[in-house]
């Protein structure tokens, strides 16, 4: 069995719509042998971390970067995972009322020095969801899960 991360931050209704649709598609009934494992920036850890196979990143973008709680969860984690978590798939959905492109800089930083492996398109979203979004947050989380699969 294969572990699929969900960390995320999720302040608003949009970001909880996003959540809800990747965690949908992660877990389809076609999708089989992975285990998905949900966790609140604040409160993930590496050892969250090492135990997962994938992962997927969720956060707003707040003042040109990712949330100071998705940040939060690399700063302590970061050197506990960095040589255990090579080469793993990881995907990111952000939601933003503006640009999102500093807080996908990030994310590009972190995931690079990880040697994470991107494993889909991130799902960028401005204002409200659409129907159409929320499609594509399934689709990611469906692709980062099957990715894992045996």
């Amino acid at each position: 069995m294969s572990t699929l991360l969900v960390v995320h931050h999720t302040p608003s209704p949009h970001c909880q719509a996003m959540f809800e649709a990747v965690l949908r598609g992660a877990t389809d009934p076609e999708i089989e042998g992975v285990d998905v494992v949900r966790r609140a920036a604040l409160s993930v850890s590496a050892s969250d971390f090492l135990a997962a196979d994938g992962y997927v990143l969720g956060s707003p973008a707040n003042l040109g970067s990712i949330s100071g709680a998705l940040k939060h969860a690399f700063d302590g984690s970061y050197y506990q995972i960095l040589d255990s978590t090579r080469g793993r798939p990881f995907g990111l959905y952000l939601h933003g009322n503006e640009g999102v492109e500093g807080a996908e800089r990030a994310i590009d930083s972190i995931t690079t020095g990880l040697g994470w492996t991107k494993a889909a398109e991130y799902v960028t979203v401005s204002n409200k969801p659409t129907a159409q979004d929320l499609e594509a947050c399934w689709e990611l989380g469906a692709t980062v899960a099957a990715s894992l699969m045996g």
